[in-house]
């Protein structure tokens, strides 16, 4: 019997893990797998790359929506060499460090987030012990509140449990299922930002109301503060909020 990479952990539980240029298996986490990417990732990448985020979408993501998904998701390229390598390692590591998507900042913690009725997030956390890693062999000791600090996540959970709000939203529990225009909006409003910033300002999409002093900042460059102007106009389009 298989035992299981995935080992629940408390907040303040304390695990050892580091990683580093040094460590024998650095990049083999970049390597054979699935990265799902959010929209903040996008967001952070897209501009590391000094690209239209159309463009980005176009070269570095793979859009997939089959039936019985909700909504579409989207997943980095990987490099066609036998190993399924990520688009952008190297010999020496990650090419776009500074702002790498949130699910290899997090590794080997993986998170979960649900909102509760009042609002808050609840969070559950676990380790993932994977064969090839002897990261979990240095003495580095922290908890994965300590580790996510470090890693910077804080923006990054910050985002995510913004379009969780969407993601999990009542009505989608209730039976509403976007229909195909929707789902390309929903592409458009949270990942392809910098058309739908076009699209405003050309005034092919409407908003139901005034833009507030942030949401005139997303317009005029604001990414951020782009993201969650979309994610309030699709709860809009989506659900009458």
């Amino acid at each position: 019997m298989e035992t299981s990479p995935f080992q629940a952990i408390g907040q303040a539980e304390r695990f050892r893990f580091a990683c580093h240029p040094g460590v024998s298996c650095f990049t083999e986490c970049c390597r054979q797998l699935d990265l799902a990417l959010t929209p903040y990732d996008v967001l952070r990448l897209k501009n590391n790359r000094n690209m239209h985020s159309g463009r980005f979408l176009e070269q570095f993501v793979l859009i997939e929506w089959e039936e019985g998904m909700v909504f579409p998701q989207c997943y980095l390229t990987m490099v066609d060499d036998g190993r399924a390598s990520c688009v952008f390692v190297t010999g020496k590591g990650c090419a776009v460090y500074p702002d790498r998507p949130g699910a290899c900042r997090a590794y080997p913690v993986g998170r979960g987030a649900s909102r509760r009725p009042d609002g808050t997030i609840r969070e559950q956390f676990v380790l993932v012990r994977e064969d090839h890693c002897q990261g979990f062999a240095e003495d580095r000791e922290q908890t994965p509140s300590e580790y996510f600090e470090d890693q910077g996540l804080e923006p990054y959970n910050q985002y995510n449990d913004e379009v969780a709000g969407l993601l999990q939203h009542d009505s989608l529990r209730q039976g509403f299922r976007p229909d195909r225009t929707q789902l390309d909006l929903f592409i458009l409003a949270l990942y392809n930002l910098d058309m739908f910033r076009q699209e405003l300002a050309d005034g092919r999409i409407s908003l139901h109301r005034p833009l507030s002093p942030p949401e005139l900042q997303g317009l005029a460059g604001d990414d951020e503060q782009l993201l969650l102007l979309g994610l309030r106009w699709l709860k809009h389009t989506f659900f009458g909020e």
